[in-house]
């Protein structure tokens, strides 16, 4: 596949999947004899992999860190392991700091609903 095919296939730009590859994020795409990226399955199960997990807020660092493990090979499982831990609790701490905005958001609204309906009320002599 094309570097323009999975750009439109992810929503990614062209010059985003460069530049994954060129940092690590991607393991090196494979090449026709032009040298035109021809990317394989695997190549987009990684793509898929990094849009997901900096979809979820997960830095650049941690994940060239996560790529850089895997391509070390099956005695970096347990320190992969560890680097999607710390990712996850992370990520359930920023969502319970959304969750609580959006608490947060819906009292200020409820205020300005109670407020309106008080507002109108007078306004009706009531």
């Amino acid at each position: 596949m094309t570097i323009r095919e999975v750009s439109e296939r992810y929503g990614l730009s062209a010059d985003t999947l460069r530049y994954y590859e060129r940092v690590g994020l991607i393991p090196p795409v494979p090449r026709t004899g032009g040298g035109v990226r021809d990317y394989d399955e695997a190549s987009l199960g990684w793509v898929e992999l990094i849009k997901c997990m900096r979809s979820a807020g997960v830095g650049i660092e941690a994940l060239t860190e996560y790529c850089r493990l895997f391509q070390q090979g099956e005695e970096t499982l347990e320190a992969r392991k560890t680097l999607l831990v710390e990712q996850r609790r992370q990520l359930r701490e920023r969502m319970e700091d959304m969750r609580k905005s959006l608490d947060r958001l819906d009292q200020k609204i409820e205020n300005y609903d109670r407020d309106l309906a008080r507002k109108e009320r007078e306004l009706r002599g009531g």
